[in-house]
């Protein structure tokens, strides 16, 4: 009964911590919908989305967790630190991984293009006319008019000049 009473406000405060992890992924989760909705975004594209918010606010979610529990600041950070660097030489030899997925959710929220729409690529040496067939979280599928399917970076896609012909 001593140790509950020694170990009560970490307690509180971890079950006040779950119930704003809670709460913050449904209010990310509706806003991610309702601004989905409102642009006409797949909902696959959509859960996504709410994907990759969800791996973030877990990993806030543990830091916080640490801090409540009472993890020395220099070990949290060594183990943080040790964590990134890690991941540093991993993206390193796949950079583009983390460019495609920020690349996913900025054409998420900002792209003036959607699933469906008519564009053009506007290339010096090639230029694409082509239907976006489905924008996932790494990839921009598009298709030709002689049905050929071109899969495209989504780190790349945003780098091009894209004219929609059907808006």
């Amino acid at each position: 009964m001593e140790e509950l009473k020694t170990f009560l406000p970490q307690i509180i405060a971890t079950v006040v911590a779950v119930l704003l992890l809670w709460l913050s992924k449904m209010v990310t989760a509706k806003i991610v919908n309702k601004y989905g909705t409102l642009l006409q975004k797949s909902e696959i594209r959509r859960l996504q989305i709410r994907q990759v918010i969800s791996i973030l606010l877990n990993i806030l979610f543990i830091i916080v967790i640490a801090f409540i529990w009472g993890v020395k600041t220099n070990n949290l950070w060594v183990a943080i630190s040790s964590i990134i660097a890690i991941l540093g030489v991993a993206l390193f030899a796949q950079w583009s991984v983390l460019s495609n997925v920020t690349a996913g959710i900025i054409m998420f929220f900002g792209a003036p293009f959607r699933v469906g729409d008519e564009i053009t690529i506007i290339d010096k040496d090639i230029p694409i006319e082509a239907t976006i067939e489905n924008i996932h979280t790494f990839y921009t599928h598009i298709r030709k008019s002689d049905g050929q399917l071109i899969v495209i970076p989504n780190n790349l896609f945003l780098q091009k000049i894209v004219s929609i012909k059907n808006q």
